[in-house]
């Protein structure tokens, strides 16, 4: 496999409040084995799928951190990505720092203050399997802000966008080269509680979205959104027992 190309999603992971239960969660949710790391990584986890890397997971950091996915973007440069960031009025998180010889990261927040991270790849690349059953499919930023952040990432990211509408909103599809990379959804309505910040979405690809919902239910997950058809697609936001939301989707063939 070749590595992703720059501004593309490469990697998510997960911050956990419960590490073993969240390896009993997803490898039963997705068919996933754990791999778990000596005390070098601090335990951190490498999710496999047909024996090929597909999401992480490790402890908590902070007092009070939530449960999250992150959302990791591929660079050939950390270094120049935060430059970016910071020249477009992002705040830099965590300054890029080597992760022995697998990569180097660094994680930031955009002006509107929605996370994310980059990896620079060295040993270990990112997700190897992407858009089928069990593997990472799409990447989209819930935010108020669609101008700022299509002035924010297009900087940082070289991205370009089309407007689209979904379930009656603005949605922007964020492209390098014509290729949809990720997508922008404007937080407006009542679905969206006034106190909910910017947030990246991870979705994971299932073959019946409203099976894999039940069986999530069934692990002790909880239901955010049920199970929707939009155009081409359905799918679902769901949350791990630990409140780590995260979203399914089924794309018609």
């Amino acid at each position: 496999m070749t590595v992703p190309s720059p501004g593309v999603p490469n990697w998510v992971d997960l911050a956990t409040a419960d590490p073993a239960d969240a390896i009993r969660f997803y490898t039963a949710m997705f068919g996933w084995t754990a791999e778990v790391s000596g005390d070098d990584f601090g335990g951190y986890t490498t999710f496999l799928l047909n024996g090929l890397p597909v999401a992480g997971a490790g402890p908590l950091f902070g007092e009070g951190q939530p449960t999250a996915w992150s959302t990791y973007f591929a660079t050939d440069d950390a270094d120049a990505v935060a430059a970016r960031v910071e020249a477009a009025q992002g705040k830099v998180l965590v300054p890029p720092f080597d992760v022995v010889d697998q990569g180097r990261m660094a994680a930031f927040l955009d002006p509107a203050g929605a996370p994310f991270s980059v990896w620079e790849a060295g040993v270990m690349r990112g997700a190897e399997v992407f858009d089928i059953p069990g593997a990472l499919t799409w990447n989209e930023l819930n935010t108020r802000d669609l101008v700022g952040a299509m002035a924010f990432y297009g900087s940082v990211f070289g991205w370009q966008f089309r407007d689209g509408i979904v379930g009656g909103l603005p949605y922007a599809v964020c492209e390098i080269g014509r290729t949809p990379v990720a997508g922008f959804q404007l937080m407006i309505g009542s679905g969206w509680p006034d106190d909910l910040p910017p947030y990246w979405q991870i979705y994971f690809a299932v073959g019946d979205c409203d099976v894999a919902a039940d069986h999530a239910l069934r692990l002790g997950g909880r239901l955010v959104h049920p199970p929707t058809t939009i155009p081409g697609a359905r799918y679902a936001v769901l949350t791990d027992p630990q409140g780590g939301t995260f979203a399914i989707l089924n794309k018609h063939r």
